[in-house]
């Protein structure tokens, strides 16, 4: 009797283990699948403001020190521009600031820090995170100009001054979307799902999956 019940424990574990192993599949696939579907190719876009492909706005503010920045002109040097909005007084954007200066120590993209707010908050966000080297710009007229809603925002302008991306952003993998929008295709997480089928062009509606 011992060996047929050691026998059939050992069926009923292998069994057990294959069950378990079948269920470990689905769920990596199903994963891998809504992996696909909320991949970061482009950031999400909630505005009206100047459409992807256009030229930018071109407007001249001065940067927090009195420098005079263009926006929407042909950039020197074929560099692109990254306008990354922020605030003081949101937890993301300051999560994103050490990602923005690792992006500005490269040398095909200029990052340009944009906010809107008492000049002496955004010194102290300056001096606390170390962001001397980067271009910072303290005026309401970039938002308008782009009509940014809600932060964290960005802003991709290519070296002639065409906007190539644009959305809100909350991780790394946003941002760098937006970096690598031209080699995508993808200047918005809509546009990624359109391309992929999960909305429709006609409606703008999520589309069921097959």
């Amino acid at each position: 009797m011992s060996v047929e019940a050691l026998l059939i424990s050992n069926i009923v574990l292998w069994v057990v283990v294959l069950g378990l192993g079948l269920m470990v599949f689905g769920l990596v696939r199903q994963i891998g699948v809504l992996h696909e579907r909320v991949a970061p190719m482009g950031a999400l876009v909630t505005d009206r403001g100047p459409e992807v492909g256009e030229m930018s706005p071109r407007i001249t503010i001065n940067d927090i020190y009195g420098k005079p920045v263009d926006f929407g002109l042909p950039q020197a040097g074929g560099r692109m521009r990254l306008l990354l909005f922020v605030s003081p007084t949101c937890p993301v954007c300051k999560k994103l600031l050490p990602i923005a200066k690792s992006f500005a120590a490269g040398e095909r993209l200029e990052v340009v820090l944009v906010g809107d707010g008492e000049a002496a908050e955004q010194r102290r966000m300056i001096e606390e995170h170390a962001l001397e080297q980067i271009t910072y710009v303290n005026s309401p007229q970039v938002g308008l100009a782009f009509q940014v809603g809600k932060l964290p925002y960005a802003v991709l302008i290519d070296e002639e001054g065409v906007l190539r991306a644009k959305g809100l952003v909350n991780s790394r993998e946003h941002l760098e979307s937006l970096v690598i929008a031209r080699e995508t295709g993808y200047g918005s997480i809509q546009a990624y799902l359109k391309a992929k089928g999960y909305i429709r062009k006609d409606e703008g509606s999520v589309a069921e999956s097959a």
